[in-house]
């Protein structure tokens, strides 16, 4: 009706690339076709059973029904900084220094809100999760995107990194005040060592720019590779915060919780914007995420040989179906260059045709940047059976490709 009222922070973004997929997903799926679902890192197991009975404990508790805290109840921001001295030898304060979030996402978009003004420039590199580049933009602020550069076992160039962030540095009017890292990275699986948020943190007090680092996938780790975190670094807390959630190592997805810590004046905003905005998660919630914290680490492990398990398999039956792909040791995706037959589609046709022909939904790369195209996703959230069968329907397509050709 008022045609004259127009919403320009939405125009800023673009069409979402993942709906093609989901469109024909979907519709697949109404006409009863079996679709074997690799587009989505969302987790297909449950949490704990005593992450479930917390809550349920919590939950009939009269109290508990109330506002809760928006930065979180002390007991949980207690135990992710207790989390942090186990896991890195970090002391972090448990009033100044973390804050509890409704997931990564809520927290990493609101930190964004809160910190952003007008035209600030933040550096995100490409590929990257589509959020770590529009929050910025839907806060009224500007991405410069740099290349990730990374070698065929997904470490990252760590010389070319700080090469093209020193370039995109110089490059960018006004001058980036904020830097996005992601390790292990999502889309690109593409890990770090402890040297390269040593080398992070030096250049951020020179250049004078602060951190955000996302370690939503640290626990995710094969083959003797640890996630560091950039926390660990002396002085690092003087310009970086970190994001983790216990979506993907706890089972907790549809639970909603996650934290970020580190420097206090990134917290101190983020903690601000929120006691604006809402009134924390729902407390049973965050009592049920304590326990998690503070007793089920262990548990963790079992997630994390599911993952590696999927991986093998998966990296063994594409293989074996005429799709070979490099093995990654870290998170819950695999990072897969298009067949050599289908590098002409790139990955939206790619992912259309895959999911049209062979019955297997995957994430193309374009819709992580321009940089992810010759890619597409692959979520390890399907068991072993529906792996190999997946592989056999590639098979086919594949062969029929290059009957094409």
């Amino acid at each position: 009706m008022f045609d004259e009222i127009e919403f320009e922070k939405l125009k800023r973004l673009p069409k979402y690339v993942f709906a093609e997929v989901n469109d024909l997903k979907m519709a697949a799926r109404r006409a009863g076709e079996d679709v074997i679902d690799f587009s989505m890192g969302n987790p297909d197991g449950p949490p704990s059973k005593k992450i479930i009975e917390k809550l349920v404990e919590s939950a009939k508790k009269p109290k508990t029904h109330g506002y809760s805290a928006s930065k979180g109840i002390y007991k949980l921001r207690l135990a992710i900084c207790n989390w942090y001295e186990r896991r890195y030898g970090v002391a972090l304060d448990p009033e100044r220094e973390a804050v509890a979030t409704m997931g990564s996402k809520e927290g990493y978009v609101h930190l964004v809100q809160a910190i952003t003004n007008p035209g600030d420039t933040a550096v995100v590199p490409d590929p990257t999760y589509p959020i770590h580049s529009y929050a910025f933009m839907l806060a009224g602020g500007a991405v410069k995107k740099m290349e990730l550069v990374f070698n065929e076992r997904y470490e990252v160039d760590e010389d070319l990194f700080f090469k093209y962030l020193k370039k995109a540095l110089v490059e960018s009017v006004p001058r980036p005040k904020y830097v996005v890292v992601n390790f292990p990275h999502n889309p690109s699986t593409a890990t770090v060592t402890p040297a390269f948020y040593e080398r992070l943190v030096d250049m951020a007090k020179r250049e004078r720019f602060y951190i955000i680092s996302d370690i939503a996938y640290a626990d995710i780790t094969f083959d003797g590779y640890k996630t560091p975190s950039i926390l660990a670094v002396d002085g690092a807390k003087d310009v970086a915060v970190e994001s983790y959630t216990l979506s993907k190592s706890y089972n907790m997805a549809g639970w909603r919780v996650g934290f970020i810590v580190g420097n206090p004046k990134l917290v101190g905003a983020l903690q601000k914007i929120k006691s604006w905005l809402d009134y924390g998660m729902f407390t049973p919630i965050q009592v049920a995420a304590t326990i998690a914290l503070d007793e089920l680490e262990g548990e963790v492990d079992h997630t994390i040989e599911k993952y590696r398990k999927r991986r093998d398999v998966l990296i063994d039956a594409f293989g074996k179906a005429g799709w070979p792909i490099e093995k990654p040791n870290a998170s819950m995706f695999v990072w897969a260059k298009l067949p050599k037959e289908a590098l002409h589609l790139g990955s939206l046709e790619f992912s259309k045709k895959l999911l049209t022909e062979a019955k297997v939904a995957v994430s193309p790369g374009i819709g992580f940047g321009e940089y992810g195209d010759q890619y597409v996703r692959i979520a390890l959230i399907e068991n072993e059976k529906r792996i190999r069968q997946a592989a056999r329907n590639i098979k086919k397509y594949l062969k029929s490709l290059k009957e094409e050709s």
